[in-house]
């Protein structure tokens, strides 16, 4: 009886273990929020990618939403006019949107879009993440490839990698969904897997500590620690919710979550 006591003991504790992390609900905005793919936040705004249409139809129904970090909507429709917006990255004043085959370039002061970057042969362009230096990377889900962009000129960065969704630019490495392998590419361009997803990645976000955010479009976020072990942190398939390309303020440890059909942004703070 006691041996059996220990191994439940032992059991139970290596249980806890394994689920260190959690996400708790801060708020959830109406159903006001036309098909939201992805969220940026700065400072206390977060700037929200509208698809508001076909997602991946080039019918100019799609836009940008402006929503305070409280959950209030401040402009359900602040930008009009793009495609079917997906990732958003800030450099200086100005927000750089993925936007099918071409990058959109809004002034973030007067919230129009000032240029917009044609990528040749792009037909899906999904993510878009920016280095400390200013450099741009923009994923093609459709093509498989990766564009790097400097001085608003685009360049084929990395081919052949299949399910490619969601970036991050840390340092000297860019992190990316690639399915259901999360990796890593170096300076030199070199692969290395960092973990296994269950299921085919969205958006990834870094902690700051060497672990990761990371989503599944069907409704399923993961805790990604350095040493790849993957955790289960939400599952919003029973409620019909995806989880598409989040945003993450470091500092409050909040997890911004866009739904995509479910039409609302919701806010975790992870624990």
């Amino acid at each position: 009886m006691r041996n059996i006591f220990t191994l439940l003991l032992v059991s139970l504790a290596c249980t806890a273990s394994a689920q260190n992390h959690k996400l708790v609900k801060l708020w959830e905005t109406d159903t006001i929020i036309a098909v939201p793919e992805s969220v940026l936040p700065v400072g206390d705004i977060l700037y929200v990618a509208l698809i508001d249409g076909d997602p991946w139809g080039a019918d100019g129904k799609g836009g940008i939403a402006k929503i305070q970090t409280n959950g209030k909507v401040v402009n359900p429709y602040w930008v009009h006019g793009l495609n079917a917006p997906k990732g958003m990255a800030k450099v200086g004043n100005r927000l750089y949107v993925a936007d099918i085959s071409e990058v959109a370039v809004i002034d973030i002061a007067s919230g129009k879009v000032v240029k917009k970057i044609k990528v040749e042969g792009a037909e899906g362009l999904n993510d878009v993440t920016v280095t400390s230096t200013g450099i741009l990377f923009v994923s093609d889900s459709k093509k498989a490839t990766v564009w790097k962009i400097e001085k608003d000129r685009p360049k084929l960065y990395l081919e052949n990698m299949q399910g490619i969704n969601g970036l991050r630019a840390v340092r000297n490495e860019l992190y990316i969904a690639s399915g259901k392998s999360f990796v890593k590419a170096d300076l030199k361009k070199k692969i290395t897997l960092v973990a296994t997803l269950p299921e085919g990645g969205d958006g990834v976000e870094p902690i700051g500590n060497g672990d990761f955010i990371a989503t599944a479009w069907g409704g399923q976020i993961y805790y990604v620690s350095a040493d790849g072990k993957v955790e289960t942190v939400l599952d919003t398939t029973p409620q019909k919710k995806n989880t598409a390309d989040i945003g993450y303020d470091a500092v409050k440890r909040i997890v911004y979550v866009p739904t995509f059909f479910g039409k609302t942004v919701s806010a975790y703070r992870l624990q």
